[in-house]
């Protein structure tokens, strides 16, 4: 049976070359990077050169790239790293309603600590009106947060006219674009975001290695403390391996984006298309147009997501019910009640995220496959109620 992986915003295969770029710091380039000798050196002559390769691939410079250990610590990193610098004098945060978990449970914990946070609302396709931006910016604002590329649904946010909001006003803007980058093109100066948050394992690179995206003259204070590294804003030895890896995806991502993006688009409308044709009742949760090319959640009514995903598993195919790291609560995605779900339709939806190994007859089987379980879980729904 061949197995389909339709789960790429969970996380994707490394690509073989990403691995051929990490072997030799396992074995010849194993020195610390921190160490003036030759063995050190080598490490360090790795590190800048992956260092150098994720800023091309955001149009930053190399010395605005912090290395992390991925997304969640990017985005901690950036909340708590700015409103550390600015002490008492500023409380208050905006953000919107369906952060990932790695911004919400920042904010929930500064809010115990006595900032406010303004979360905004969001259509019923995803999408924030800059103009709720403006209208919630307040004196004592320390910090916008608008993730760029939704993790549930896909929806891209107009953060080049939120960040214009937020800079007539002298609020620095922080963006989530780790399910963005490696997708669709992202230019930090083009969006002109302070911050911004980035992770290899999301575009065929290892897990544990990510980086925060830090403009020239935007005050951060660490949140590890015990060594020089990173400019002073991350302590700990470096990750040779991974680093090296994640810039290794970094030079892939940018010399085939343009492919890829059209490539893997080209799947998903194939999908979406045949499941809005043979499926009744399949409604697409998401942007029609702004929303980047891999994503697609479908709502199947009267049908329970997570029994249509462990069906699915069973005839080998990948999918998933939500963001990763909440997989196992099995609660209405909070993304959607913001869309105007009702908790039925959140519950009833599922997540496919296509990759470069995805293709047509991969988009036909899973089609029919759905067709299959459908019909066995809405027989069921109907004899229970």
């Amino acid at each position: 049976m061949k197995r389909i992986y339709l789960d790429h915003n969970a996380t994707t295969r490394p690509d073989p070359a990403v691995l051929e770029e990490m072997l030799p710091c396992f074995g010849e380039t194993f020195g610390n990077a921190s160490s003036l000798h030759s063995f050190g050196q080598d490490a360090r002559r790795v590190v800048d050169r992956s260092r150098n390769r994720v800023a091309r691939l955001i149009g930053a410079s190399p010395d605005e790239i912090i290395f992390t250990c991925g997304g969640t610590e990017s985005n901690n990193q950036a909340v708590f790293g700015i409103t550390a610098t600015l002490g008492d004098k500023k409380r208050h945060i905006v953000t919107t309603a369906i952060e990932h978990q790695a911004m919400l449970h920042p904010c929930s914990i500064l809010e115990q600590r006595g900032f406010e946070i303004t979360y905004l609302p969001v259509d019923d396709d995803g999408l924030l009106d800059p103009e709720d931006v403006s209208r919630a910016l307040r004196d004592d604002t320390a910090l916008v947060s608008v993730m760029l590329a939704n993790n549930d649904v896909g929806t891209i946010q107009p953060l080049d006219e939120v960040a214009a909001v937020a800079g007539k006003h002298g609020v620095p803007v922080h963006t989530d674009a780790v399910q963005a980058v490696g997708k669709v093109p992202v230019d930090v100066n083009r969006l002109n975001v302070d911050l911004l948050s980035l992770s290899g394992h999301k575009f065929y690179g290892p897990k544990g290695i990510g980086a925060l995206y830090v403009r020239r003259g935007t005050s951060l204070q660490p949140i590890l403390y015990g060594g020089h590294q990173e400019r002073g804003l991350r302590a700990g030895t470096e990750n040779v391996p991974a680093i090296a890896g994640f810039g290794k995806a970094c030079e892939l991502a940018a010399a085939r984006l343009d492919q890829q993006e059209q490539l893997i688009r080209s799947l998903r409308d194939r999908f979406e298309r045949a499941v809005l044709e043979q499926i009744e009742g399949a409604r697409i949760n998401g942007h029609p147009t702004l929303r980047i090319p891999n994503t697609s959640n479908v709502s199947f009514a009267a049908a329970d997501s997570e029994m249509l995903a462990i069906n699915l598993d069973l005839v080998g195919v990948a999918v998933s019910t939500g963001a990763a790291c909440s997989a196992g609560d099995h609660e209405p995605s909070h993304v959607l009640l913001a869309m105007g779900r009702t908790p039925d339709e959140a519950l009833s939806s599922v997540r496919f995220s296509f990759g470069m190994e995805n293709t047509l007859d991969d988009v036909d089987r899973v089609v029919d496959f759905l067709l299959h379980s459908l019909d066995g879980l809405r027989v069921n729904y109907a004899v229970t109620i």
